[in-house]
């Protein structure tokens, strides 16, 4: 029931900021047409914990700057690595562990990857992710774990790892 609340306030809010009126017929109708959304999704069952995720929001606002710095940091990398006359690219595909415990962590992990410049996730087996590097600093980067250890901390699985502990992931042997 929480989703769906949930839910009701997000897609009325967008419908409100997308229309941006505030007559009380039109309001009235935009309650409406969210209240029908929201029951055949209901419905349709698809308001679940990974379609309509709020346990994650307060920490992927934590998240989400990190992830920004990351992503600025490695545009400067990569266009460093571009204007130099040396061209110092050594491309590499290699697989890493990633220690999410639900799908939804998993692709937030996956499209991190992507997001940040001269890396790119390739593919996703279960734990296991094969990445694209475009130099060998972009590639220890991603070996060091960080992104991983802070994806895992934003997922805050009640299985997963304590978010203060310190975890090491690499490349998969």
């Amino acid at each position: 029931m929480l989703h769906a609340v949930s839910l009701g306030l997000v897609l009325f809010g967008l419908w409100l900021m997308l229309s941006g009126y505030f007559v009380g017929l039109l309001l009235g109708l935009g309650v409406a047409s969210v209240a029908v959304i929201v029951w055949v999704a209901h419905r349709m069952d698809v308001i679940d914990h990974e379609g309509h995720p709020i346990h994650l929001t307060v920490r992927a606002f934590l998240y989400w700057p990190w992830l920004i710095r990351e992503i600025v940091m490695a545009n400067i990398h990569v266009a460093r690595v571009i204007l130099s006359r040396e061209m110092p690219i050594n491309p590499s595909v290699f697989k890493t562990r990633s220690t999410q415990k639900t799908e939804l962590g998993q692709v937030v992990y996956a499209n991190s990857i992507t997001l940040t410049p001269g890396t790119v996730s390739i593919e996703v087996d279960k734990d296991i992710i094969t990445v694209h590097a475009l130099t060998r600093e972009t590639a220890d980067d991603l070996r060091s774990g960080e992104m991983d250890r802070r994806v895992t901390s934003m997922e805050a699985h009640p299985d997963s790892h304590d978010p203060l502990v310190q975890t090491t992931k690499g490349p998969v042997q």
